[in-house]
């Protein structure tokens, strides 16, 4: 029943032309804040009750049978009845345009739900728990059960929930605004766990229409869908309570820690070539890493994202573990396994940057929101991707909850972040004209700094024993030191100069390494400088870098040997330690993201050898106390001789209170007989360790296993050992009496 606005009485048809403009505001999808004047939030309750509800053809106010009046040619329904006759949050009985009849609460009779307090902590940037404010909440308001929708664009003219519940129509519910905090929500009754929904926004000053996802989404579509699941909160039940409680009080800087870094994607898959999920990934790593003797395992990037290829690293739903694998639950699954069985897990996190993907975090409500707007700010061009504006108190409140958000909801150990000197440097990979100085006339970036020091304050703080790693490949100050003095406040840092440094090395023909020692000896200069974590990382294996096994030098045993040797390098070098998936096993390969590791090498003997050394120097690295204990400190290493250029030789102690190990490294394929070292006493010392054993598929030369040490001065010792050095290969021996 359409009626004419003549039809009415004076009091109502004198306020519909009082909000004649808000209608017709509505009508055109452009109203800032359709609560003030749909639905029931009315103050007088002898005012009309509007409806705005396109396509159509009725609606009721059950128990009322009759149809409400539509406002002639309008897609608005009126009752001007007393509202204080209807319950607090009546229901809506619509039928469509297709004749599909449906029976719903009204969204606009529920009162606004976020409270004052939550939003001014947004504002300033110090909500650590805005995951559970903004986004989709499965709430249940007066006995009503529903979904909250909740965003932040304060650019916006008008904000919409769209979705499967309303044929993806930015008309049928426009979202309240919260005010100057730009803020809007939504509570819509009745939807369904599993809802699909996206938010539909207008920007004030071009009108122009955008579409995204919810950037605090807890689950999106499998790529190349971009839509945002709104999930009911988690039951899963956790079994790791002994890990986390003993986690808390670690003495994690004297702990050995030894890092699988895995890609999930391609670590291994189903007979199909499709992805395994989180559930079985959990219990084949297990027992993998477990065998191989590493005690942690970190993850690239499992956050949400649209395109294989990144790898992960261009993020579109920082809070969505990505459902290649499953669904949150099943990641809670995985750590929980992972705990329980004694292995931590981290994971790699990437607050440096995002990608533009139209749905997408990219000028979120129309305006350059979470970037800025200035390219030589706001972008990195080499990547293609847009960087974060720091300053910004909501922006800043996005990572560092987020950062709290996988550490609390997922028990996380620990996050490695990502392209961290990208961030410190206004400069970095820019040219001299494409970038602006700060305050200062520096090249710091003050802001990025200031939010990277509250995030390790603030993590430390409320999660002790959960570690912050830094990607950083510089030479910036203080970067693992506590932000109270100075630094940057991370707990590790990966050595990308030692890393570099040894693999140049390595790659020399060995005939030409006498001529570039200083690689390996320049690092001790500034090892304790810094807690640094040792990488052999996915990215020294890709992009024609070719795999570890094919950067060695020489014919196929030697490529073997000398890769054991830098494994027994590694091991035994200050700091703790990571490799890539693969380079346990020689694979030949690059790695691709695209397919599987060749596990099909470990029938080869040259490939189970390298497999079986790198156990057996885990199993070394972990329960021997030297070669842990003072990862960081003067106090766990000493040169023996770090002069040998022409022999390439390097020979030192690792050592933790009395226990003292000596490691001796040659770097030629020559044997060296009756090659003599100093030694720190006189006595019997054993081989614990020679990578080139027959065991590993060596060559079995060298010293036997038992060796006397006489009192003998050398390089300023007071006893010293001849030993028979094998080819490209590390010995590590311990006194036994």
């Amino acid at each position: 029943m359409a009626v004419n606005i003549t039809q009415l009485n004076n009091q109502t048809r004198a306020y519909l032309r009082s909000i004649g403009q808000d209608m017709e505001r509505i009508a055109n999808a452009a109203h800032f804040n359709p609560c003030q004047v749909l639905g029931i939030r009315q103050s007088s309750p002898q005012s009309p009750l509007l409806f705005y509800s396109p396509d159509t053809l009725e609606l009721s106010l059950p128990p009322f049978t009759s149809p409400l009046p539509r406002v002639d040619g309008s897609d608005f329904f009126i009752y001007t009845g007393d509202s204080q006759a209807l319950p607090r949050h009546y229901e809506l009985q619509r039928l469509d345009t297709h004749r599909q009849l449906s029976r719903f609460h009204d969204p606009y009779s529920f009162d606004r739900q976020i409270t004052d307090f939550d939003l001014q902590l947004f504002s300033a940037g110090q909500h650590h728990h805005i995951y559970d404010i903004l986004g989709a909440h499965f709430k249940c308001i007066d006995g009503i059960s529903g979904i909250r929708f909740a965003t932040w664009a304060p650019n916006a003219e008008r904000v919409s929930v769209v979705g499967d519940f309303n044929n993806w129509d930015g008309r049928r519910h426009p979202m309240c605004n919260c005010g100057a905090s730009g803020v809007w929500e939504l509570f819509i009754p009745g939807l369904a766990n599993g809802t699909l929904y996206k938010y539909e926004l207008r920007n004030r000053e071009s009108g122009a229409i955008l579409t995204k996802s919810d950037p605090y989404a807890r689950q999106m579509e499998l790529r190349p869908h971009t839509a945002s699941i709104a999930k009911q909160g988690s039951a899963f039940s956790w079994g790791d309570h002994d890990w986390m409680a003993a986690r808390r009080h670690q003495e994690w800087l004297h702990t050995p820690f030894s890092i699988y870094e895995c890609h999930l994607g391609s670590w291994q898959r189903d007979r199909s070539q499709f992805f395994l999920g989180y559930r079985e990934l959990a219990h084949r790593l297990v027992a993998y890493i477990q065998e191989a003797g590493f005690t942690h395992i970190q993850l690239m990037p499992i956050t949400e994202h649209p395109l294989d290829a990144s790898w992960g690293y261009q993020t579109t739903g920082y809070y969505a573990p990505t459902s290649r694998f499953g669904d949150a639950d099943d990641f809670r699954y995985f750590v929980d396994y992972f705990h329980t069985h004694g292995i931590g897990v981290f994971l790699d996190w990437v607050p440096a940057h995002f990608p533009k993907d139209e749905h997408g975090l990219a000028r979120f409500d129309g305006s350059a929101l979470y970037e800025h707007e200035d390219p030589r700010r706001g972008e990195h061009k080499d990547w293609g991707t847009l960087i974060y504006n720091y300053g910004r108190s909501e922006v800043k409140n996005f990572l560092l909850a987020n950062a709290l958000y996988w550490l609390d909801e997922f028990h996380i150990d620990g996050l490695r972040v990502d392209a961290v000197a990208s961030m410190l440097y206004l400069d970095y990979s820019r040219q001299a004209d494409d970038w602006l100085p700060n305050q200062h006339g520096g090249n710091e970036n003050l802001e990025a700094i200031a939010f990277l020091q509250e995030l390790n304050s603030v993590v430390h703080e409320q999660y002790p024993g959960a570690l912050m790693m830094a990607e950083e490949s510089t030479a910036w100050p203080q970067v693992t030191r506590p932000v109270h003095l100075g630094g940057l406040g991370f707990s590790m840092k990966w050595n990308m100069g030692w890393m570099h440094d040894t693999l140049n090395y390595m790659q020399q023909d060995p005939i030409y390494r006498r001529y570039h020692h200083d690689r390996l000896t320049f690092g001790l200069l500034y090892i304790f400088n810094e807690n640094f974590i040792l990488p052999f990382s996915h990215d020294e294996v890709v992009h024609g870098k070719s795999s570890m096994l094919h950067k060695m030098p020489g014919d196929e045993w030697q490529r073997f040997a000398n890769l054991r040797l830098l494994y027994t390098y590694l091991f035994t070098y200050p700091g703790k330690k990571l490799l890539f998936m693969g380079n346990e096993f020689a694979q030949g390969d690059e790695w691709n993201f695209d397919q599987p590791l060749d596990w099909s090498l470990l029938q080869y003997p040259l490939h189970q050898g390298i497999h079986r050394l790198v156990g057996d120097l885990n199993r070394l690295y972990t329960t021997q106390a030297a070669l842990h204990r003072y990862d960081f400190d003067y106090e766990g290493f000493e040169w023996i001789d770090c002069h040998d250029t022409d022999q390439s030789v390097l020979s030192y102690l690792r050592k933790a209170g009395d226990e003292q190990l000596l490691v001796v490294l040659n770097f030629t394929p020559v044997i060296r007989t009756a090659y003599r070292i100093g030694a720190p006493r006189s006595g019997h010392y054993r081989v614990i360790f020679n990578s080139d054993s027959v065991y590993y598929s060596g060559s079995n030369a060298g010293s036997g296993e038992e060796l006397v040490a006489e009192a003998r001065t050398w390089m300023g010792r007071p006893a010293s050992l001849s030993l028979d050095l094998p080819p490209l290969a590390g010995l590590i021996l311990a006194r036994t009496s």
